[in-house]
């Protein structure tokens, strides 16, 4: 079981001793409490250490990394200027509070930041997750509307897509739309303004492909000409809906979006946390359609993956309402311990000058080609009701009735069954309900992206044979 790739050219760790193995498995199973994971049912997969695209096992086993350890991998692991610019920040100050003082390396991602987003977001606000950025953008923008020029306090809600997602914390949950994930928690939310979401895939009977967007935009549309008066903000991630199943929002969607916002006297944020960092292709998935926010929100692979940073980056118009005396409070009361660490500013840093130094963008395309080409053939396989793509962001959905497009229960984890096949073949993939997800390191090879797609393609065929 092990992937195609080596590691040479770097020594391998030897493989933890058998019964520390089993005493390490045993923790994990019973100590460690797991993210989104069933404990009664976790086998578990722990990985000591890793190189490039590829992880090794505590067993010594090797597996391509296929979904960038959750969307966050960025330029491969252990990146020596990633690796080297970590330990010299070590040898400065590992951390100084961001709150009411700096830092220098801080100082200078935020410029950089400043430097490389879409024009007009000038001011950088640190936290350390994805869900945390988004949560300090909603309180923003709720902020800004009781301190801008024109105050409107009636503007407290939000407008989000439904099977949205954008966080575990209660701001950030409260305007995502995963049923599953959080219904339970429905008590301590509040309630969003839901627009449809904006599926290509799955469209409304009648609705033509070519029609699909002006459909969606005239739904939220409809919604603002009702409620904006009320609304502080649109909430989107832009182009791609990630943990919904890599739904892909129609071209043209995002900047409509953009010219109803500010129409309507809206708000903008763009959750970019998991498309944002060249996901998509370019840096930021606004630049795709030339769109400019009022608050972008990042995280995962903003630091390349090494550490926990994020930020929400706001226009100077957003940044000026928080201005004034003292004694107005109008500064902005939120903050995080280690939002802005220098430890994670200083390897941002250095993934941004990567994607310089590089060309990380510009490697991509043949890549993004290639991973098309997969798809195209995997289409075709029986049970795939769709494949889609943006970037190196891509989604292959198992359907009960090709046709119909019907799909299988949640409970019978059919995308679940393609990604334990993978990974008893030395990729590591993980799925969102039916819907596999294809999702590299932006380094990843060629000759990767093939052992990847064959791995999800042997899964898929394994899958048939087994319903057959």
């Amino acid at each position: 079981m092990t992937a195609s790739t080596s590691l040479s050219g770097n020594s391998r760790p030897e493989p933890a001793i058998s019964h520390d193995v089993a005493q390490l498995k045993d923790w994990d199973r019973n100590v460690v409490w797991h993210a989104f994971t069933q404990m009664q049912e976790y086998d578990p997969f722990i990985v000591q250490s890793a190189q490039g695209c590829t992880l090794i096992d505590v067993d010594g086993r090797e597996y391509i990394d296929g979904v960038s350890s959750l969307w966050c991998n960025v330029h491969g692991h252990r990146h020596p200027k990633l690796d080297q610019a970590i330990r010299d920040q070590l040898d400065r100050v590992a951390h100084f509070t961001n709150l009411g003082g700096s830092n220098d390396t801080t100082i200078r991602l935020a410029k950089k930041l400043v430097d490389v987003a879409p024009e007009g977001l000038n001011h950088v606000f640190f936290s350390d997750s994805g869900a945390t950025a988004v949560e300090a953008g909603l309180k923003m923008a709720f902020q800004y509307w009781r301190q801008c020029d024109h105050p409107q306090p009636t503007k407290t809600r939000y407008i989000t897509l439904q099977e949205s997602y954008h966080g575990d914390t209660i701001g950030s949950v409260s305007i995502g739309g995963m049923a599953m994930f959080h219904d339970l928690f429905k008590p301590l939310l509040f309630e969003p303004i839901r627009c449809p979401v904006p599926d290509t895939y799955r469209l409304p009977s009648g609705v033509a492909p070519l029609e699909a967007c002006d459909f969606y935009l005239q739904q939220l549309e409809a919604l603002l000409a009702q409620h904006a008066d009320e609304v502080a903000a649109v909430v989107i991630e832009p182009l791609v809906q990630g943990a919904a199943g890599m739904v892909m929002h129609p071209t043209g969607f995002l900047a409509g979006v953009r010219e109803l916002t500010q129409r309507y006297d809206v708000l903008m944020i763009a959750d970019e946390v998991a498309v944002g960092m060249g996901r998509t292709g370019k840096l930021f998935a606004c630049e795709h359609e030339h769109v400019v926010p009022d608050i972008v929100c990042l995280g995962k692979g903003l630091s390349g993956g090494y550490l926990p940073v994020a930020a929400t980056i706001a226009t100077t118009e957003v940044w000026s309402a928080f201005l004034g005396e003292h004694h107005e409070a109008k500064t902005f009361f939120h903050g995080h311990t280690f939002g802005g660490n220098p430890l994670g500013a200083a390897v941002s840093l250095a993934s941004l000058e990567l994607f310089e130094e590089e060309q990380t963008l510009q490697e991509m395309q043949p890549k993004i080609e290639r991973l098309a080409t997969h798809l195209s053939q995997i289409a075709k396989l029986p049970g795939v009701g769709d494949t889609r793509q943006r970037g190196l962001m891509a989604g292959i959905e198992i359907v009960k009735d090709q046709e119909t497009r019907e799909p299988f229960p949640w409970s019978d984890r059919k995308g679940h069954q393609v990604c334990q096949h993978a990974i008893a073949n030395g990729v590591w993939l993980r799925p969102l309900g039916n819907v596999v997800v294809i999702m590299p390191p932006l380094c990843v090879s060629l000759d990767q992206l093939d052992t990847i797609c064959g791995a999800a393609c042997e899964g898929i065929r394994a899958l048939d044979r087994a319903d057959g």
